[in-house]
């Protein structure tokens, strides 16, 4: 059985960071394309970052480059997402997702396995 588990969340003031991981369980992690999401009440999942299987093609949405960092360890089977100057907006359900892939660009809706989310807020 997959199980993607999230943590790290939390409540944290603005400009702060977070390190964000989710742990990989059931599957073969080194043929996974893994991705960050995020979703606000009322609002679509939003693509954050994604990392290839190799994790050397890192991709980000264009609203956090230069802030966020999305890495991968095989060996493992955890990715990674660092948050650094966290900003309000930043603030949603975090979610990892796998998809078995050698692409790094993958539609949010094919991804193959979804982790159940760790909340991260950002107030002052």
């Amino acid at each position: 059985q997959v199980r993607l588990a999230e943590s790290g969340g939390g409540l944290v003031q603005p400009g702060t960071s977070l390190r964000l991981s989710c742990a990989a369980s059931g599957l073969s992690f080194n043929l996974y394309t893994m991705g960050w999401f995020r979703q606000v009440p009322g609002k679509e999942r939003e693509f954050v970052a994604a990392i290839s299987r190799g994790g050397n093609t890192p991709i980000y949405t264009e609203s956090v480059k230069g802030r966020f960092t999305i890495s991968r360890d095989n060996d493992k089977k955890t990715v990674v997402l660092q948050i650094d100057s966290l900003k309000p907006e930043d603030t949603a359900v975090y979610y990892c997702a796998a998809k078995r892939s050698i692409m790094t660009h993958i539609p949010t809706q094919d991804y193959d396995y979804w982790g159940q989310g760790t909340q991260v807020t950002v107030s002052s």
